[in-house]
């Protein structure tokens, strides 16, 4: 950490030129901020076919204080063929990223981070959320590695040609194809991400990976017992083998589906007690642009919900009335709130930073160097 530490003293002069830091007492001022899995998108419009980027997407997440964010790219879940989706759209976001050089860098090694914060820009990271796109060659791992991918989440919710989900019953672990990928995902130095996973399939994956494990967005399942939370013993060999864990905005941090700040500091404080203090991170799940109006978003994730249940991806703990983010954590303001409640809590602030970025920096040079 010594290394990260004066990282931070030197940086300190050059965020004070972004937005995050117009504010002497802005408390992310010289903070790295890394969001492990979450999104740079306007929920107040219909998801276009497309990815874009508006000023106002741009605004809001240099406005929050992001230094970097792993975005979901590629096939997820549907009816869409997954490698010809994830390459049309790994490219696309390439494009995008190019097209704005002012505020947005590809982040394909640690110093990118460090990088995108002297330059006051926001880190983008390319990571999957399904390596259904493998289809039966794991050798297409290389190929998106090629691309700039640099996480790779090893199921979604449901069974692929790896392992089990998260809410498979059967909890099937990791198949001799899924031992294949990891096999390659290290050989490219990607992240191994077991967000969404089975329990099986995860400590499958801590055992046969070469190189330490990421659960980039998840819940602790001590306190919350629903299938996209993790319990101690996936946490606690993640982090004994120097993984990286991040804990979520969402509604599986809350029994009622309807989570609050306060439990989203309830789950990073039990994840610290079980993996330590250098393991644990943010990884919210969510965006930085606020809804505008909730009545008319709230019809629209009911429309949502209906069509997770269609595909069969709906996790235990999804419903038409819950919010896919926690409502007192949610736009540019989100993670100053955050650092201002850890604080609050008592935690010092050399733990804050770990929380907020500098574990996830720590983990990414282990796996990507620079």
């Amino acid at each position: 950490m010594t290394l990260d530490r004066r990282s931070l003293l030197t940086l300190a002069a050059a965020a004070a030129a972004s937005p995050a830091a117009a504010s002497p007492s802005d408390p992310l001022k010289g903070v790295i901020v890394v969001n492990a899995l979450g999104g740079l998108y306007d929920p107040n419009f219909p998801e276009p076919p497309r990815p874009v980027l508006t000023p106002r997407i741009l605004a809001d997440a240099r406005a929050s204080g992001t230094t970097a964010v792993n975005i979901t790219v590629g096939y997820v879940a549907g009816g869409a063929e997954p490698f010809q989706a994830s390459v049309a759209e790994v490219a696309q976001w390439t494009r995008l990223i190019r097209e704005h050089p002012g505020d947005l860098a590809l982040v394909l090694g640690a110093g990118d981070i460090a990088r995108a914060q002297t330059e006051g820009k926001v880190g983008v990271i390319l990571g999957f959320q399904n390596a259904a796109q493998m289809g039966d060659d794991a050798a297409r791992v290389d190929i998106f590695a090629d691309m700039g991918v640099r996480v790779v989440q090893l199921t979604y919710n449901l069974r692929n040609q790896l392992g089990d989900g998260a809410i498979v019953p059967e909890g099937r672990g990791l198949t001799d194809f899924g031992r294949q990928v990891v096999e390659r995902l290290n050989a490219n130095r990607v992240m191994v991400d077991l967000s969404h996973s089975g329990r099986q399939i995860c400590l499958d994956a801590i055992q046969a990976s070469r190189q330490p494990i990421s659960i980039n967005h998840t819940g602790c399942r001590a306190l919350v017992d629903l299938p996209r939370n993790k319990t101690d013993e996936e946490l606690r060999l993640t982090a004994e083998t120097g993984g990286f864990v991040g804990i979520y905005f969402m509604p599986f941090l809350n029994l009622s589906g309807h989570a609050s700040a306060a439990d989203v500091v309830r789950h990073i404080e039990h994840a610290i007690q079980v993996c330590g203090e250098d393991h644990v991170g943010i990884g919210t799940d969510g965006g930085t642009t606020p809804i505008d109006d909730m009545e008319t978003y709230k019809e629209a994730l009911r429309k949502e919900h209906e069509d997770r249940k269609a595909k069969g991806v709906a996790a235990p703990g999804e419903r038409a009335d819950t919010h896919p983010f926690v409502l007192d954590l949610r736009g540019p303001d989100q993670f100053r709130k955050l650092h201002r409640l850890l604080s609050e809590r008592g935690h010092k602030p050399a733990r804050i930073e770990k929380i907020l970025g500098l574990n996830f920096v720590r983990y990414a040079r282990t796996i990507w160097g620079g």
